[in-house]
């Protein structure tokens, strides 16, 4: 998804406190050279909307990523988890722009407290 960079701290506060990660493509650990696939992930999705899009060509890609509490062991998401993204993604329609959609990238792994 696309990310307005003035929402950005704001979304990832609000997702945080739901288990849910945001990860700017640029910086994620799973990107070998992040600002280029950054590049080409904003690149086609701008394209693929021929202009409904445009008002985000500078803001910044990001993928979310699902913490623990979301997870069933090796199941599947629950339909729960999508859900309660997107209602948050709604609210801030002006400032995002993503698909609703199921898939994504590999699991992006957290560190882990070693006090817990």
């Amino acid at each position: 998804m696309l990310v307005d960079p003035r929402l950005l701290p704001d979304l990832e506060l609000e997702l945080m406190a739901m288990d849910l990660q945001v990860w700017p493509v640029r910086t994620a650990p799973i990107c070998t050279d992040g600002p280029r696939t950054a590049f080409q992930i904003r690149r086609k999705l701008l394209m693929q909307h021929r202009g409904a899009w445009d008002l985000a060509a500078d803001w910044t890609p990001v993928w979310v990523g699902f913490g623990p509490s979301w997870h069933a062991g090796d199941e599947p998401l629950p339909w729960a988890a999508h859900a309660a993204l997107w209602q948050v993604l709604d609210g801030h329609g002006d400032h995002v722009r993503f698909h609703r959609r199921l898939g994504g990238v590999p699991r992006l792994s957290l560190p882990r407290d070693i006090a817990a």
